[in-house]
């Protein structure tokens, strides 16, 4: 069965030119034309991937992206905004976005952003097995991560997590102790050359850092490792 696709922009041209190249691309794709319509299609449709513009009537990009999340929707999305504004990327990233793309753009480089999302995501749910046999997990401290199961907790708690967020934890509990560079996490996590831009790769270890760090600004997990990037590890005092 063909991956749905949802994607959500209010320029016809636009969303006529994506939903073609993406069918072309094997994809089953949904158009909307509002943020309201869009929030609605995911909520009924749960689409696996979702293209969603920033700038849209009704509701925008950012709202629709809020909402989906403030509700567990953790279907993977690919903010499109016409604005070279790195407010408006890293607020997308910041509420739950997984990747974004600035207009004009390639419709296959879309098309090849879709793809290596949905790889990523996709890698670890085609070897889940029964409910009973998912027992293996990586431990770290308080934490763990059943890769499996594609859910991790922390204090006996399950955390919320996007899917980039399960994928970067996952990598770097799989690298545990080893410094890893915000280029390394971004060819391993991402999955393509992001043209150096390693905010995105920042955001998404804030993010993390919030939900399993007691202080955020001393973190015992996540360290950040000056001019180099980021380790993961035992914290020392537990």
């Amino acid at each position: 069965m063909s991956k749905k696709i949802l994607v959500v922009d209010d320029e016809q041209s636009i969303a006529t030119l994506l939903k073609y190249n993406l069918e072309q691309s094997g994809y089953s794709v949904t158009t909307a034309h509002d943020g309201a319509e869009g929030r609605d299609l995911a909520i009924e449709q749960s689409p696996d991937l979702i293209v969603l513009d920033l700038m849209l009537p009704s509701m925008d990009g950012i709202e629709v992206c809020k909402e989906l999340r403030q509700r567990k929707i953790n279907i993977p999305i690919l903010m499109l905004t016409a604005k070279d504004d790195e407010f408006d990327k890293v607020l997308g990233l910041e509420l739950g976005a997984d990747d974004y793309m600035t207009k004009p753009f390639s419709p296959r480089e879309v098309v090849a952003r879709v793809k290596a999302i949905l790889r990523r995501s996709q890698a670890i749910r085609e070897t889940e097995p029964a409910a009973e046999e998912q027992t293996d997990y990586k431990e770290v401290g308080e934490l763990k991560v059943y890769p499996e199961q594609y859910e991790a907790y922390f204090q006996g708690e399950l955390l919320e997590l996007t899917p980039k967020e399960f994928e970067l934890l996952l990598y770097l509990t799989d690298n545990k102790g080893r410094v890893l560079t915000r280029d390394q996490l971004l060819s391993a996590v991402w999955n393509y050359d992001f043209a150096g831009d390693t905010r995105i790769v920042d955001v998404h270890i804030s993010h993390l850092r919030e939900k399993i760090e007691s202080n955020t600004k001393k973190p015992t997990y996540i360290k950040t490792i000056r001019g180099l990037g980021y380790k993961l590890e035992e914290p020392k005092n537990r």
